[in-house]
Formats: structure tokens, sequence, C-alpha cells
């Protein structure tokens, strides 16, 4: 007669439901600091409550806007630097709302991996906190999920889902128009897009992410792990007070694909590239590889994470807004005739 064996368990299988839940306590203050008007429930229920009225709208239209961080993650995961790709998760998803002209409400985080370091996934979940707080939307909920065998030791994915919300008849972009200006406002960094061609330039480097940085302080990995601005407060001032037309967050893609996303048909740009300096990172990735300006305008943001299509009277005023909020901001060309984005000047 064959003994039987102990029954296996889920935890046999790879699969620690303590940790999880373990992992729900550690976030708990994080999703309570992010609270804000309309939340009606915190975590832990099967779905998330939202009252649009107590938020303050009176006929809304809903925007929803999904998206996640890229091979930036591998630089995160290959350095140990943990802490600000929930930054850029958020960041993603919550600069493309406000272009739509929508305010976040809240934000949702999906953390798949293969087994799960309660205290790494802290550390990721507690930089999406800092985003929503900087976004002002709320934290609301998420997805945990631990998945052996789909993901190699230390490797862990993110997808992010922002919610927000415009009153009827005040989207964007409406009424741009020849003649326009357009300003751009400054990136942090590389910010979330184009770093399969960034590893690919490191790896050509011969340099590894503890090496110092060849174009700032710090190491670079530090350096090109700088979290993706978030834009939303100064722009959503901005929209209020009038006069901007459009608005474009540049992410994949670059400043060639993504300014046209806001223009009608019959309109194109031309943009300046001697209105602002490439920034180190830019130089260090143009010259260590030898890329084309072409190429590097519709891969990276070559400095310029986000351009707004202002009415020409009202161009000085939303400029002095949104550096007093500060931002750096350069006017960076103007709305034209035609198609597409027309370069003038040297990158």
């Amino acid at each position: 007669m064959t003994e039987r064996r102990n029954g296996l368990t889920y935890a046999d299988a790879g699969v620690d439901i303590d940790a999880g839940n373990a992992l729900v306590e550690r976030i708990k203050p994080v999703a309570r600091r992010t609270d804000r008007p309309g939340v009606m429930a915190g975590l832990g229920g099967f779905g998330a409550l939202f009252d649009l009225r107590a938020a303050g709208f009176q006929d809304p239209i809903l925007v929803a806007a999904t998206d996640g961080v890229g091979t930036k993650l591998r630089v995160a995961i290959e350095s140990g630097r943990l802490g600000t790709v929930g930054i850029d998760l958020v960041a993603m998803c919550v600069n493309d709302l406000v272009c739509q002209g929508a305010a976040p409400l809240f934000f949702l985080d999906y953390f798949a991996t293969g087994k799960l370091e309660v205290a790494e996934a802290a550390a990721v979940i507690a930089g999406i906190g800092e985003g929503c707080a900087l976004a002002g939307a709320a934290l609301v909920g998420g997805e945990t999920a631990e998945m052996p065998g789909m993901y190699a030791d230390g490797d862990f994915d993110l997808a992010g889902f922002a919610v927000g919300a415009m009153e009827r008849g005040q989207g964007l972009p409406r009424d741009v128009a020849a003649g326009d200006v357009l300003i751009g406002l400054a990136s942090s960094g590389v910010h979330s897009n184009g770093y399969s061609l960034v590893r690919r330039v490191v790896a050509q480097s011969g340099l590894g992410w503890d090496a110092p940085s060849p174009f700032g302080p710090g190491t670079l990995g530090e350096a090109l792990l700088a979290p993706t601005r978030i834009y939303v407060r100064p722009l959503l001032d901005a929209i209020a007070a009038g006069g901007v037309h459009g608005l474009a967050h540049i992410t994949g893609g670059g400043l060639t694909e993504n300014t046209p996303r806001m223009l009608p048909d019959g309109l194109g740009a031309e943009i300046d590239l001697g209105a602002w300096d490439l920034p180190p990172v830019f130089r260090w990735l143009r010259t260590e590889a030898g890329i084309a300006p072409a190429e590097m305008l519709k891969t990276f943001n070559c400095g310029v994470g986000l351009v707004l299509a202002v009415a020409p009277d009202r161009a000085g005023d939303i400029a002095a807004l949104l550096a007093a909020a500060g931002e750096t901001v350069t006017t960076i060309g103007r709305i034209v005739p035609g198609a597409g984005v027309r370069f003038s000047g040297d990158l």
C-alpha cells in the first residue's frame, strides 16, 4: 500500500498569501495620505467607490488613461533603486489625463512578480503614493499578482490606471488656431520613454549603473532614474486661467509625433530647436552612440516634457503663471497652416 503524501499548499506552489496581506497593511498609510474629496472607501473592498458630486463636479465627463514604465524598470531592478519608478507610473497616466483637460481623481496600480518581496514592493508603491499626492489623485486600490514561473527572480512589472474628470464642454484640445504660441515645459530627464535605446547606449559605453554619471552628479543609475515630472497642478491652473488651446505630453515618439496629437486637420507646428539647451543626459546619449537628430527627436523628449498651444494674447500671462509654479518655461514655436512638425535651428 502506497503511503499518501501530505497535501500541497499554495505556498508550496510559490504563492505566499500572507506576504500579500502584509503588503496591504504596509501600503494602507500610503493610500490614506492621498485621500481627496470624493473617495468613499479605503483599501480592502472588491472595488473602489468615488462620488463625483462630492468632488465638486456638476456635469462631469470621465477620462481614463493607462500606461506603464517600460524598460526603465530594468534600470531600477539592476541598480537596486526602486523608490522612484512608482512616480513614473503615475506621471505617465496623469500627464495624459490633463492633456485632455481632465483633473485626475483616482489611481489604481497593478504590480506583478514571480515572488513577492514585501519590502521591495512597498518601496515601489510608496513611490506610487508620492506620485498620486503630487497629482492630487487618490490611490484607491490595486492588484498585487504573485505568479511563479512568469518572471525571472527579482523581476516585476507595473501598470497604472488613472481616472479623471472635467465639466462637459471643457475638454482639450479646442480652438487651436494658426498663430497660437507653443510653450515648452522642461523635462526632468529622459522620463519613461526610450529606455531600450538608453540601455543599448549604456551597454555600448561599458559603464555600470554604479559608475559615476558622465553627465551629472551621482551614479549613472541614479541619474537615469530621475522620475518623470508631474505637470498636473500648474497645468490645471493654466487651463482655468484661460487661453490654453491644447496640450501635448511628450512621450514615446518625441516632439515629432506627440505635438501633432493636439492639432486639428490643416494645422502644423513650427518648433525652433535653438530655443532651449539640450540637457546633458541627451547630449551624452547623442554623442556616445552617434544618434542622428531626427532619431533623437522621435525617440526622446530632448528636454521638453510637455507642450502647450496658447492664444497669442495670453502667452505671456500663461508663461508667467507656470514659471511662478516652478516650471522652466520656454517659447519654442507656433502653430502654422499645414501638417506635422517642421523643425528649425539645431538640437
